[in-house]
């Protein structure tokens, strides 16, 4: 994955870019090296161990231990990460939380790129609280 994207031409980026942001233009943009990746090792019966990249969260089958592995979030994962951990340790709780959820999440479990009205209103009021607007 991370040597896709690492390989990818200005506009496969802007193609990438405008699943979130449809508005984007290129010359509006420029390619900055950002954080540096952690690598993971996996064990592996045939090849001993497994490179991989990024971040991954680990937790216990019973949901009473999670841990993340790898590079440290930024904000542009901790989100992610935080809602990947709810899911996978909180099961059993999660449909009596999904509403409070998508009122502090609007996007919760919904695709932007499907639903632009949705997107434009979100990039709306984050413009607003951001003073970008």
């Amino acid at each position: 994955y991370l040597i896709e994207q690492v390989m990818q031409s200005p506009q496969d980026r802007l193609d990438a870019l405008r699943e979130f942001f449809p508005d984007a233009r290129l010359e509006d943009w420029r390619l900055l090296t950002a954080g540096q990746r952690v690598q993971i090792i996996k064990q592996d019966a045939k090849k001993g161990g497994v490179l991989q990249f990024g971040t991954e969260v680990v937790a216990a089958g019973d949901g009473s231990i999670a841990a993340l592995l790898g590079a440290s979030p930024g904000a542009s994962t901790a989100v992610d990460v935080m809602l990947a951990i709810l899911e996978k340790c909180f099961v059993k709780r999660l449909p009596e939380w999904r509403t409070r959820l998508a009122e502090i999440i609007p996007s919760y479990g919904k695709s932007l790129a499907a639903d632009p009205e949705l997107y434009r209103k979100l990039r709306s009021q984050a413009d607003g609280t951001l003073g970008l607007s």
